[in-house]
């Protein structure tokens, strides 16, 4: 273990020293505090919590671009290390004097320094993302709870607070409820300080490397893309830029830019920075393409009353299987994502549709490394030989696909429209979350029925599925997807979907299973379309729980990593 947290300290310290563009502050290359502060107490476990997510080599068939592409790739990396920076803020304002203490003390060689430092940065702060965003750096306990809203908020602010200030300052509910604004006080009031002006120091400089790669690349669409996305970065407007994300058609697929509210706990009203460079695998996308055609059949497929379906969406699904070169920010904190659906904007969605985008090689090493063995730790050994990489990446595919059916914009009774995330606050991302695995298992039935999928069959998905479900439930219950598994599993166990068997294990029933998952389907799309906010808590508090089953069969995959901790290559990244 030493070893290994001395060499990782040789390569977080270099890599941390990143070089800025000129003009530009220097993302992560720490300096030396004025005068010596405090030296900062890290919990004593923490090496074993790095130990969980090993370093995991993410690279590319370089084959997939040419050299032209790669000036460009390089200019995206640049642009996407300055996002990185605004992400580190908006978790915390301390961050970057943090940041710099435990650099200064991870240079000593001490194990226990060296393992603050690194887990600091997978977390992106001082908080453990896999334990409820625990404290181990100090101060510990209460004293050290991370602010519910992060630092989209004053840190002080309570969610009653705020609601009663939109409700007695009604003309600034727009400014403040928004996506891409910063809530500050100002004396007894509060203001919304647009994005674009509370980070230019990074933006500007992040949307001329944009316009740099735009001005060297021959793909028309990224240009016209990464054009409307560095205007996007002064105007604090998004919409055009997505739309142009939507029509990109070439061998690069990035997206850059604010876009999920995980970080907001207190409303999930505020969009964090993120980036992901891409290239794309032109062959295994046009595999898959033949599954957005049936979107609006699936749609109209939903387990929900007629009343709720939303048939007005735009039908525009593309779907790329991408290998990631690159992420940062939001995209690359604690648990890593396996695929995403963007945009976000309801508005969007509504004119053109939502894109799925499937990042292959990361999906293929969190399988090998975590997935399945957790599966084949927790399931009946009659049931091992079915655990199917096709199920657990095509499940993954028809999640994001799912993120774009069902409600989008609804109907207030006060006759507003306004996007499901409003009414539902700091519920949404979890219920959300929820119901694109639901409708995901929901829909590929459908496929399955019609014959769109035969590489597997339901057995093998339901199979696959159950003994995948405890890796996400490691990821904290207090997190979206984790705690949208637990209410899965504890439906679903209820239901008799799951059985437990001698040894700790769990076997299937397959018609139960099929059932539980309807019925979880309904009650989900029914809370979305209708904006209920205390049926969400009611079905959150019941089954969003880890109960004393599930803490047990937890305790028995210890020695199986929970996630992987990417090095990108192509970023210099040893």
């Amino acid at each position: 273990m030493t070893r290994f947290l001395i060499a990782f300290a040789a390569i977080a310290l270099t890599a941390c020293q990143t070089i800025a563009p000129q003009g530009s502050p220097a993302p992560a290359a720490p300096s030396a505090p004025r005068s010596a502060p405090a030296k900062l107490t890290v919990a004593p476990d923490t090496p074993q919590r790095l130990a969980q997510l090993p370093r995991t080599v993410i690279d590319y068939d370089h084959a997939l671009l040419n050299d032209n592409d790669r000036q460009v790739v390089a200019k995206l990396i640049e642009a996407s290390k300055l996002i990185d920076e605004i992400y580190w803020r908006q978790v915390s304002e301390d961050n970057p004097d943090l940041r710099t203490r435990l650099y200064a003390q991870a240079k000593s060689g001490s194990p226990l320094a060296v393992a603050g430092y690194g887990y600091f940065l997978l977390n992106k702060g001082r908080w453990d993302r896999l334990r409820q965003d625990e404290p181990f750096i100090a101060p510990f306990g209460p004293a050290g709870a991370k602010p519910p809203g992060a630092a989209f908020y004053p840190a002080d602010m309570t969610r009653g607070e705020f609601e009663r200030y939109v409700t007695t300052h009604p003309a600034q509910k727009d400014e403040l409820e928004g996506l891409f604004t910063i809530v500050r006080r100002d004396g007894v009031n509060l203001v919304g300080i647009p994005y674009s002006a509370y980070y230019k120091a990074f933006l500007d400089p992040a949307a001329a490397r944009l316009r740099e790669a735009a001005a060297l690349t021959s793909d028309s669409s990224l240009r016209t893309y990464l054009t409307k996305l560095a205007d996007a970065f002064a105007s604090n407007n998004y919409r055009d830029s997505d739309m142009a994300w939507m029509d990109l058609d070439g061998s690069i697929e990035a997206v850059i830019g604010p876009y999920e509210v995980y970080e907001d706990g207190l409303f999930n009203y505020k969009a964090s920075f993120e980036s992901f460079v891409t290239v794309v695998d032109k062959t295994e996308s046009e595999k898959l393409a033949i599954y957005a055609q049936h979107l609006p059949d699936m749609e109209r497929n939903l387990p929900e009353p007629e009343k709720y379906k939303n048939l007005s969406r735009g039908t525009s699904s593309p779907i790329k299987v991408v290998q990631e070169i690159y992420t940062a920010g939001d995209a690359r904190r604690g648990v890593q994502t396996s695929a995403f659906n963007l945009p976000n904007d309801e508005v969007v969605r509504e004119k053109k549709g939502s894109k799925k985008v499937l990042l292959e090689n990361v999906m293929e090493a969190k399988f090998r490394l975590s997935g399945r063995p957790i599966a084949q730790r927790v399931l009946d050994p009659a049931l091992t030989d079915l655990i199917s990489f096709d199920a657990y990446f095509t499940h993954t595919l028809f999640h994001e696909m799912s993120h774009g059916l069902g409600p989008g914009l609804i109907t207030q009774p006060d006759g507003q429209r306004v996007e499901v995330r409003i009414p539902l606050k700091n519920l949404f991302s979890t219920i959300e979350e929820c119901k694109a695995d639901v409708l995901g298992l929901w829909n590929i039935r459908y496929a399955l029925d019609r014959k769109l999928i035969t590489s597997f069959d339901e057995r093998q998905l339901y199979a696959t599925y159950a003994g995948l479900m405890f890796r996400s439930m490691r990821f904290g219950i207090d997190e979206a997807h984790g705690r949208g598994t637990a209410v899965q599993w504890n439906w679903i166990r209820e239901r008799g979907g799951v059985v437990p068997i001698a040894g700790g294990r769990y076997t299937i029933d397959v018609p139960k299973f099929r059932d539980a998952v309807q019925s979880l389907a309904t009650e989900l799309l029914t809370i979305e379309a209708t904006g209920d906010y205390d049926r969400a808590r009611a079905l959150l508090d019941k089954y969003g729980v880890s109960t004393p089953e599930m803490q047990s069969v937890i305790a028995t995959l210890a020695d199986i990593p929970v996630d992987i901790a990417p090095v990108f290559p192509a970023a210099g990244e040893k």
